[in-house]
């Protein structure tokens, strides 16, 4: 029994004048009815009888109708106070039930067929009820009956065929000489009353909340979530509707899909997803936005999960489990290789997400079993659990570009809050240059002069935008939010052409802690303290100190490797990469934590002796991180051989030649290699170079490793005269790739794998296998945002790297 407290619950009577819900002693001396117009978001009537000292309740779309053939549904909500009966008036926007109540008629009734009120009652609880109403436009016998199998909720009001009745449709407004306005979209806490005559209404799809967890007992349901464009299709008699979350046709993007659904001899509504995927079932979002003619090797699928109305029954009102069932031997007879279901996941909830995790899907979609589908709305009864963080965001500016990057540098993003177009940071990463150009060509068009935030707003290199009038919907990937409502690590994913910026809202909450401005991690007895956390170390990405620190924190597995037992010289930017910068190697032994290690060494000239800190542990990592060290550079040999380094490397520096002249070069160098059956690895600089690695097992002495690279930089030369350059000076060099052999010598460094680098987007000086090294590898895809996910999907390129040492002098005598 829904009563009144629910009634009380749902309203703030401090900004309503609707009456508080008390029950009232004894009874009328006839029972009352009233119906009253309520013009919310959607227009309805509201059906009251006075049964047991309350006004039971209906939410009736269409209206009561004087027609026997008009089944009107009726959604019963909670009992309303009988002083409910005389309320007209406007009820306060933010509120349950928003927008205008009068009545449209009221009386008195009285039981067609029970004897008296307990009676009534009882037949009410069984779901059947017959009256008489004695009003002024509403007269003689009605009866209301509660549906089956379609939830308690679910009634039809009807009119017994007597002196009152009338003998064609009827429409309650016409009463009121007003033309109905049945919108799709409705008040989020309004009942879903539905029940629309025509099947194509309320094309708008029901939408699953957020969640952090996925819901662990026996009423729910567990499906993929896809990662395309929603869609709801509408078929009948061969026209076919297919229709984008946002109301857009799809039906020129798709018309392999609409053919594939004109074969369905059925009215239907159904609820999928549109997906292109290759032939391992993974999502290509980006081929979506041209529609088709899609990729040879790609699948275009409609994967269908729900049906919402067939052959003139309203659906919706039924629960999923019930809907499923329907849905599952229909599709039993029409899949094709474009139209799929959607199977449940079979399996226990604590393994859905390592499931989903193997095989790459975007998450998890819970619902609840017996949920009805509300169209347009998003409730807990659905649920998303993502294994990546992603948001839909409005393109708002672009800043200027840097370093090699063409079109633009970042997207400056934002989102609509309590009505308010806010920044939420900016996106420098995750781009391909076609997807730079594309976005720049749409962007242009939307240019403006004035911010289209509160002037108040601070963006991050605002100097340097271009501001765009709010259109453009794209979406990113993301680690957190921060306190101050603003994307860490945002990384671009696409662009949302489904999408409307009215649509666009924050879909997590903030984390509780991310706005600490200092912390303190303990690694057994040692304590590092992690401090200005909120510094924004890359202005251009809104990237901060914390988040640099948190990533040396994630990827120091990957990194210690390379700086086990090396001297270190630290780069350091206390103010950030638009700040003053320095090397630092000689540390004060006295001023630092005991834990830490060092090692004294005398420099070259044997003028003086340094002591270089040790880096064998996470700690020590993230104490120089702290340092404002956005680079490590340790060096090729370790201090118990110092004189015998671990690694030769030869140092591919374009020096302001072409990335493409760059690659060839590398390339020729991989041929050479090769032939002389050196393994060698390769690793981006994460500034504008390549970085060629042999590892040498710390046998030969410096001189030996520096002649033998620069005996391969010789017959790289000689291939790429034109090109290439051996002469260290930069003058005799300039627009020429230096090949640089002369970081081969003691005390000389070469920046660390998976070190960042102090420029735009805080690229990654990242291990690469050589069949990468081609003409479409771009430097800027490798950032502190994207090499997480890089190292979960691809194998170490470097992983066998300490089983290959080079034997330089048998390879010498090979030549």
């Amino acid at each position: 029994m829904k009563n009144l407290e629910e009634y009380n619950r749902k309203r703030d009577f401090s900004e309503t004048r609707e009456p508080k819900g008390k029950k009232v002693a004894g009874k009328s001396t006839a029972p009352i009815f009233v119906v009253q117009r309520h013009e919310a978001r959607r227009l309805h009537y509201d059906f009251r009888l006075e049964i047991d000292g309350a006004l039971k309740s209906w939410a009736v779309p269409k209206g009561p109708s004087l027609y026997p053939k008009d089944k009107r549904l009726a959604v019963q909500v909670e009992d309303h106070p009988m002083d409910y009966a005389g309320f007209e008036g406007s009820i306060p926007k933010g509120n349950y039930g928003a927008g205008e109540v009068m009545i449209f008629d009221s009386g008195t009734f009285s039981y067609l067929e029970d004897k008296d009120e307990r009676a009534f009652l009882k037949s009410w609880e069984e779901g059947n009820i017959k009256f008489v109403l004695n009003g002024t436009i509403l007269k003689g016998e009605f009866a209301l009956v509660r549906m089956k199998g379609k939830g308690d909720e679910n009634w039809l009001l009807i009119k017994h065929a007597d002196a009152y009745s009338v003998d064609k449709p009827y429409d309650a407004e016409d009463h009121l000489g007003k033309k109905s306005v049945r919108e799709d979209d409705q008040d989020e806490d309004e009942p879903d009353a539905g029940g629309s005559a025509k099947m194509e209404d309320n094309l708008l799809p029901m939408l699953a909340k957020l969640s952090k967890n996925i819901p662990d007992t026996a009423d729910w349901i567990y499906e993929k979530k896809f990662d395309g464009f929603r869609a709801l299709a509408a078929i009948d008699g061969g026209s076919v509707k297919l229709v984008s979350r946002n109301g857009n046709s799809l039906n020129g993007k798709f018309p392999s899909l609409v053919k594939a659904l004109k074969k369905i001899p059925h009215q239907l509504v159904l609820d999928g997803e549109i997906v292109i995927e290759d032939q391992q079932e993974r999502a290509q979002f980006q081929y979506l936005q041209s529609g088709e003619p899609i990729p040879m090797k790609f699948n275009l699928r409609y994967y269908v999960f729900d049906l919402l109305y067939m052959d003139g029954s309203p659906l919706h009102t039924f629960a999923l489990n019930e809907r499923k069932e329907v849905l599952t031997l229909l599709m039993k007879k029409y899949a094709s290789e474009f139209l799929k279901p959607v199977a449940a996941l079979e399996m226990p909830p604590n393994e859905l997400l390592d499931f989903a995790a193997k095989h790459s899907w975007e998450g998890i979609i819970a619902k609840l079993a017996s949920s009805t589908y509300k169209f347009g709305k998003r409730n807990d009864n659905w649920l998303k659990i993502k294994l990546r963080n992603a948001q839909e965001a409005i393109i708002c500016g672009f800043t200027k570009p840097q370093g090699g990057r063409s079109y633009f540098g970042a997207l400056v993003l934002g989102v609509m809050l309590d009505g308010e177009l806010r920044y939420i940071g900016n996106c420098g990463t995750g781009f391909t240059e076609s997807s730079l150009k594309e976005l720049h060509e749409r962007m242009v068009k939307q240019v403006r002069k004035t911010k289209p935030f509160s002037t108040d707003t601070v963006v991050a290199n605002e100097r340097t935008v271009t501001w765009l009038a709010p259109t453009l919907v794209c979406e990113v990937y993301y680690s957190e939010w921060t306190m101050d409502r603003h994307l860490r690590h945002p990384v671009f994913k696409t662009l949302r052409t489904d999408k409307d910026m009215k649509d666009v809202k924050i879909e997590d909450t903030v984390t509780k802690d991310s706005g600490a401005e200092k912390k303190t991690l303990t690694f057994g007895k040692k304590e590092v303290a992690l401090t200005n956390l909120n510094k924004v170390y890359w202005p251009d990405g809104n990237i901060t100190k914390g988040e640099m620190l948190a990533y040396y924190e994630d990827m120091a597995d990957y990194i210690l490797p390379y700086l086990k037992d090396k001297p270190i010289s630290m780069r350091r930017f206390p103010d950030g990469v638009d700040g003053k910068s320095f090397f630092h190697k000689d540390v004060d032994t006295e001023k630092i934590p005991s834990w830490l290690k060092t090692t004294s060494i005398i420099s070259q000239e044997g003028e003086k002796q340094v002591d270089y800190l040790i880096c064998n542990d996470k700690a020590t990592l993230l104490y120089i991180a702290n340092l404002g060290s956005i680079e490590i550079h340790p060096w090729l040999s370790d201090f118990k051989k110092i004189e015998q380094p671990e690694f030769g490397v030869l140092d591919l520096d374009p020096n302001g030649a072409s990335w493409e002249e760059l690659i060839d070069v590398a390339n020729t160098a991989r041929g050479i290699l090769d032939e002389a059956k050196i393994d060698a690895f390769i690793k981006t600089s994460g500034s504008t170079g390549l970085h060629i690695f042999f590892y040498v097992g710390k046998k030969f002495e410096y001189e030996i490793v520096r002649n033998f690279v620069q005996l391969i930089a010789e017959f790289i030369h000689a291939q790429h005269p034109e090109t290439t350059s051996l002469v260290r000076d930069t003058k005799k060099r300039k627009g020429l790739i230096y090949l640089d052999f002369l970081q081969n010598r003691r005390g000389q460094t070469v920046v660390a794998p998976y070190s960042l680098r102090a420029k735009a987007a805080a690229t990654v000086s990242t291990p690469l296998d050589w069949e990468e090294v081609t003409h479409d590898l771009r430097m800027e895809d490798f950032t502190i945002q994207t090499i997480q996910e890089r190292i979960g999907k691809v194998p170490d390129p470097w992983a066998d790297i300490w089983d290959k040492p080079v034997d330089i002098k048998k390879v010498i005598q090979s030549f």
